[in-house]
C-alpha cells in the first residue's frame, strides 16, 4: 500500500452554535489540514508512471478546495438571524455558509467529501484548529 500526504492551511472565523464554552463567541484559527490519499499500486503508464498521483496535481487540487474557505467566516446555516447575516454582507464581510456545525470534525468530512468527488483517493483528512487540537475523518471504503 502507498500512502502520500499533504498540507494546506486557511485562516478563518467560526462560533459554535448551542455551545456554551468559549467558542459560543466569534473567534478565528489559522486551521491546517493535511490530506493523505492512499493506493494499493502505482501508475503504469504516462507521465505519472510509478507515482499513485503526481504531487503537483495533487497540491493543487488540495489547495483549491482548502482555498475556499480562506480568509471567511464560516457559518452554520440557519445559525445567524437573515437580518444579521445581511448586515455582516452589507459591511463587506465574506460569509462561508455551511450546512453543518462549523467544527473540526464537520470540516474535515466535508474536505474528504469534496477531495472524493474530484476523483483522489482520499483516506485521511486531519483539521488542526489549534497545533495540538485535531479531528480526523477516514472514508469509508477508501
Amino acid at each position: 500500500m502507498y500512502q502520500l500526504k499533504t498540507e494546506a492551511s486557511f485562516d478563518g472565523a467560526h462560533f459554535l452554535t448551542d455551545y456554551y464554552g468559549k467558542c459560543e463567541n466569534l473567534h478565528g484559527h489559522r486551521w491546517r489540514v493535511v490530506v493523505y490519499i492512499q493506493q494499493g499500486g502505482l501508475q503504469e503508464e504516462g507521465t505519472m508512471r510509478d507515482m499513485v498521483v503526481d504531487f503537483t496535481a495533487f497540491k493543487k487540487e488540495v489547495r483549491e478546495v482548502v482555498g475556499e474557505f480562506d480568509h471567511m467566516f464560516l457559518v452554520e446555516e440557519g445559525s445567524l438571524k437573515p437580518e444579521t447575516v445581511q448586515a455582516l454582507e452589507g459591511e463587506g464581510f465574506t460569509l462561508k455558509m455551511l450546512p453543518f456545525r462549523t467544527t473540526a470534525e464537520n470540516l474535515a468530512h466535508c474536505f474528504a467529501d469534496r477531495l472524493l468527488e474530484r476523483g483522489l483517493p482520499i483516506s485521511e483528512v486531519d483539521v488542526y484548529e489549534t497545533p495540538l487540537n485535531c479531528a480526523s475523518y477516514f472514508p469509508e471504503g477508501n
